[in-house]
């Protein structure tokens, strides 16, 4: 067992945690009992409380099982956006014993078409603005019932707090065979059968990628999610009385854990915005007094940009954490200036429910991954040899713990490869290059996965190389990342053209072809064209090199 960064603990908070031997849901019940009458979630200042949460949950469960036919095990699509119908949504899914499969609202037709088919969803519960995507799944042999909701009814109509406008728009539910409004299934008031599932059921399925080109399904159980909330409570400080800004996206495990399950399970108020906006977070952190927030760089850049800044009164903030990229040492410093806190990072993967390391708070380091967490046994190998390596020797993070994932569904080949013995012990292997200091803090250096990182939102080149050979012009592909000013990574693609085209095609119609095909954060922002790709020996294409020279280069569009 790695013990190295002991030393460093944060103070009164046991280096050990029992993970609760209930199911997620449970918390929900539990803070419902406790706090009925508290705001759970505000959305853009409409509170809905406890009592409200848990009962449109149950209500909508009962829908889901006697309605839609959900049993027990049955993966159900969350495809929507942050607010009350991806929370409630949530809990609903668990509540009737199926698994929650998150969606990536950016997601188009295409791309959400092989969610649905891989995971065997016939249910989707979404929101009306992503209608038009999941329109043409609808009927098919794919999805069978689509619960959709309107954001506005949510929301104050006369609120003075500025709003996205998919979320002013009046409801609109579509009258299509398959589709139920959000009203109409918790109206219609089903109450749910005994909740049943346990700790080791299977209860959330997150997808990654990785060198492959298809996303992949991270099987969650719920003790492995209760793992990583529970962690959060202790690590923070959590309580009843916290107060958290809920705007990184909780599709992803970091949003999820720390804007949703972590306040659940601490009884605390979620302030939640569908989307990232400086002003309104600013508005939101004065008048509902938040207490912690999770976020990114880019949210933090974009928030110390705002002249406007010194108007608000941000003294309520106690924390400031997140992931997703380092935070550079001018911008914390600055945070730290404006706002009197350090911004306290973490490191995590969707396989391991957000995170397996964070900074103590009491000492923490800048552009560092933080220390293994409760019960976490991190160690840094040779990623060839496999041999562990020492302090500041570089290799591969490797970790076990009680977050890991169980594998990846339908995936038992990449199971396998995600796993090493070591020391006795099976390791997930992070696919990150790093190294520990001699505290035992550990600093991720590079990648060993192919992996950009765009503004905290994780592009799998292969991925998107294999949408682009969909093109009807386009003879090889092949795609990485080029640094960016603000987005800390963006999309490059280099490509050859068919000989047919190669007079007649311009970047900006490849780039123009991938928006109506692709999640905007995965559409390459710079294209080049090339006679020939780099290859190796094997034949190959030598991605690696082409990254190197872009990293020379060093930026977009070259």
């Amino acid at each position: 067992m790695f013990t190295r960064h002991y030393p460093h603990w944060p103070r009164g908070v046991p280096k050990t945690l029992d993970v609760p031997r209930t199911s997620i849901y449970y918390n929900l019940e539990v803070s419902a009992r406790r706090y009925p009458d508290k705001t759970a979630i505000d959305y853009y200042g409409r509170r809905i409380t406890y009592r409200e949460f848990q009962s449109q949950a149950e209500a909508l469960a009962g829908f889901l099982q006697k309605r839609c036919g959900i049993a027990a095990g049955d993966r159900v699509l969350l495809y929507a956006q942050n607010g009350p119908h991806f929370m409630i949504g949530y809990y609903a899914i668990l509540r009737a014993d199926a698994v929650v499969v998150p969606v990536n609202p950016m997601n188009l037709s295409e791309e959400l078409s092989h969610y649905v088919e891989n995971a065997g969803a016939r249910v989707i519960v979404s929101t009306q603005e992503l209608w038009e995507r999941i329109a043409p799944l609808v009927g098919t042999t794919l999805i069978e019932h689509a619960l959709l909701g309107a954001h506005a009814e949510y929301v104050d109509p006369l609120t003075d707090l500025p709003l996205p406008e998919f979320v002013r728009a009046v409801a609109a539910i579509p009258i299509y065979g398959g589709v139920t409004s959000w009203r109409e299934a918790i109206a219609a008031g089903l109450v749910p059968a005994e909740h049943r599932a346990g700790p080791d059921d299977l209860a959330v399925m997150p997808y990654t990628s990785g060198t492959t080109g298809k996303p992949k399904g991270c099987m969650h159980t719920h003790s492995t999610v209760l793992a990583t909330s529970s962690a959060y409570c202790q690590w923070r400080g959590a309580t009843s009385g916290s107060v958290i800004l809920a705007a990184l996206p909780m599709f992803h495990v970091t949003g999820m854990q720390g804007g949703l399950n972590m306040p659940v399970q601490s009884g605390a108020t979620s302030v939640v915005l569908s989307r990232w906006d400086r002003v309104c977070a600013a508005m939101q952190i004065e008048r509902a007094r938040v207490t912690g927030i999770t976020g990114i760089t880019t949210m933090m850049v974009d928030l110390l940009a705002w002249p406007e800044l010194d108007r608000y009164d941000l003294s309520s903030l106690c924390t400031l954490g997140g992931g997703g990229a380092a935070m550079p040492e001018a911008l914390a410093r600055r945070l730290a200036e404006k706002i009197g806190l350090e911004f306290i990072e973490g490191y995590g993967l969707s396989e391991t429910m957000a995170p397996s390391h964070i900074n103590p708070p009491q000492r923490p380091k800048r552009q560092c991954a933080g220390i293994p967490i409760f019960d976490v046994d991190s160690r840094v190998l040779d990623p060839d040899s496999h041999r562990e390596c020492g302090p500041r020797e570089v290799g591969e993070i490797v970790m076990r713990g009680p977050q890991v994932f169980k594998g990846y569904w339908k995936q038992e080949q990449a199971t396998r490869d995600a796993f090493v013995e070591h020391d006795g012990h099976m390791f997930f292997r992070s696919g990150d290059l790093g190294y520990y200091d001699e505290e035992g803090y550990f600093f991720v250096t590079d990648r060993l996965k192919r992996m950009i990182n765009c503004s905290g939102y994780k592009v799998w080149p292969a991925e998107v190389e294999a949408m682009l050979y969909a093109h009807p012009d386009i003879q090889e592909a092949c795609v990485i990342g080029s640094r960016d000013a603000y987005r800390g990574e963006t999309v490059k693609a280099v490509i050859v053209l068919k000989a047919a085209a190669r007079d007649r095609v311009r970047a900006e119609d490849i780039i123009a072809w991938a928006q109506e095909k692709m999640a905007a954060f995965k559409v390459p922002r710079a294209v080049s064209f090339v006679e020939e790709l780099p290859k190796t020996a094997t034949g190959k294409v030598f991605w690696r090199r082409l990254q190197e020279e872009e990293n020379a280069k060093g930026g977009a569009g070259s």
